[in-house]
């Protein structure tokens, strides 16, 4: 049993896009703090092996994307405290580069999963109150791209703008049956920064990564940890408070 602050002792939490990055990161800390936690990803072997170093964790086979796995998802969990809407992808290109399906490949994963989730979801965590004297908690997966425009970031800042304004929107409308946050990560050491180092700059990866720690005032690219200690603060009693923030977690990019 968890008795240190930020307890999620007894509470339920599922974290979209789990097995990797800041996913994974904050299904440990979310363990740690005590909670029950679903891993969920469109890649169940990694998810699999996550849930099998834990001792409170399951690993489920979801793609945020298709309305018919979240109701199978929705159907096997049950109950539902803290939904953590982490998948996301990425894009690269100015407006003039972004091709119409590259423009609706990102916005399909990055907001209309997050709303098909939410909303699949909704009922378990309305009902979160009923098990719990706290209700239940949204945290979203935003990005400083959705508080400051990006050079060649056309269609990912779009897209977590649209985060930004959603998780405003539902924390208005439910202000007294369900607490709705984001955190808005900076850049953040991780498989996904990775990856797009590989594909678009394969022969200047250091170069360009030099520039990526720069554009943060402390020098350096951020650790998945940092975020996923934001994410359970957010999650956690001690923020019953705290609904329809914004949290940037930027190493003061913003603030620059």
């Amino acid at each position: 049993m968890a008795n240190d602050s930020f307890s999620l002792d007894r509470r339920i939490a599922l974290v979209t896009g789990g097995a990797s990055g800041i996913g994974e990161a904050t299904v440990k800390e979310l363990a740690r703090a005590g909670a029950q936690v679903w891993i969920s990803d469109v890649n169940l072997p990694a998810a699999e092996a996550l849930a099998a170093s834990l001792p409170s964790a399951r690993a489920l086979h979801l793609d945020v994307t298709s309305p018919d796995s979240i109701a199978a998802a929705v159907a096997q969990i049950g109950s539902l405290d803290i939904l953590i809407n982490n998948a996301g992808i990425g894009h690269v290109g100015s407006i003039e580069a972004t091709e119409p399906g590259d423009f609706d490949r990102i916005m399909n994963v990055n907001v209309r999963a997050v709303y098909l989730v939410t909303r699949a979801f909704l009922p378990l965590l309305l009902a979160a109150r009923e098990r719990h004297e706290a209700v239940g908690a949204i945290v979203n997966v935003a990005s400083v791209a959705g508080l400051v425009g990006i050079l060649q970031r056309f269609a990912y800042c779009t897209s977590k703008g649209a985060i930004v304004a959603m998780t405003r929107q539902l924390a208005v409308e439910y202000p007294r049956t369900l607490r709705v946050n984001a955190v808005c990560p900076g850049t953040v050491q991780t498989p996904f920064v990775e990856a797009y180092l590989e594909k678009f700059h394969r022969d200047n990866k250091e170069e360009v990564r030099a520039e990526i720690r720069a554009r943060q005032p402390v020098g350096r690219l951020g650790r998945p940890e940092e975020v996923a200690s934001a994410i359970r603060y957010l999650a956690s009693d001690e923020a019953a408070f705290v609904s329809g923030t914004i949290l940037t977690i930027d190493g003061g990019w913003t603030a620059a």
